[in-house]
């Protein structure tokens, strides 16, 4: 099969120097190949393009006849690959949790552009990341689902200025009565106000007896974030979180807790590029385990 756009665009080069040589400069391809696309062109089209028994590389009249049409051609290609490249320089609109580092999202986006994908970050809140993508706002999102469910899985526990030693705090411990001082609070932040995070810490609240006020979901993770500097409280966090706060970090002794991830995306290549090629880069952002 013919070369329509290589052949035309040799044509163009050759008939506008008036060499071949020049022209497959001007094209920047060998001269060789200019003379070989040009040569299928006219068998192509069952006519010459060039007279040939001049030392210049002359149109005959069916190639002056052509030419415009090639030129089109031509035109018409170049803005093809021009939008084309737009198109892939075009950012991927990820909705992200709050949570993520601005260090780990940059490495994130380094990494795909590498790939010659090019993300922008919107942070959401668990409830509406995956509402961004139905009404088109973003391209992709990060989404809460069970940790059994999910991509990555983000394990929590609780941060304090000050915590016990061991290697796990036991929420029965925060009952009133059992240590002086005043009633020690475990704040929720919004990114773990789901049912399958928040519902459970409230459960094991009730079975240990903590009154209905000691767990809370605090109004943002800034405000929960003060309660852990000011307060003895608690905060419900991962520990690369409780790492970048600058706080000690332990497992509940209770329960296992954890954050799940997952995708939802407008196109399945942005679903697997996320799963598969960036899954690792994903993971640092959402501080899940390796």
């Amino acid at each position: 099969m013919v070369d329509l756009v290589g052949g035309c665009r040799a044509f163009v080069s050759v008939s506008e120097t008036g060499s071949f040589t020049a022209g497959a400069a001007l094209a920047r391809i060998p001269q060789p190949v200019a003379s070989r696309r040009i040569a299928a062109l006219e068998r192509h089209f069952g006519e010459r393009l060039f007279d040939r028994s001049t030392r210049r590389a002359a149109l005959t009249p069916f190639g002056r006849e052509m030419l415009p049409a090639a030129r089109r051609l031509v035109e018409l290609a170049e803005s093809m690959e021009h939008d084309a490249k737009r198109a892939r320089l075009r950012p991927v609109r990820v909705a992200v949790p709050a949570t993520c580092g601005v260090r780990e999202l940059a490495e994130l986006a380094a990494e795909a552009r590498a790939l010659e994908v090019h993300l922008e970050f919107r942070a959401a809140g668990p409830g509406e990341r995956a509402e961004l993508v139905r009404t088109s706002e973003v391209r992709v999102a990060l989404t809460a689902v069970p940790a059994e469910e999910g991509v990555w899985s983000v394990p929590l526990g609780v941060a304090a200025a000050e915590l016990p030693p061991g290697r796990a705090v036991f929420l029965e411990t925060l009952r009133t009565g059992r240590s002086a001082g005043p009633r020690r609070r475990v704040w929720i932040q919004p990114e773990d106000d789901v049912p399958h995070v928040r519902d459970r810490l409230l459960r094991i609240r009730d079975a240990v007896g903590l009154s209905p006020s000691q767990v809370s979901v605090a109004p943002s993770l800034t405000a929960a974030v003060a309660e852990a500097y000011a307060t003895p409280d608690l905060l419900l966090c991962s520990a690369a979180q409780a790492e970048e706060l600058g706080l000690p970090w332990r497992r509940t002794g209770e329960l296992v807790l954890a954050r799940g991830f997952g995708v939802a995306a407008a196109s399945g290549e942005d679903t697997d590029r996320l799963r598969t090629t960036l899954r690792e880069a994903v993971g640092r952002c959402l501080g899940a385990e390796r």
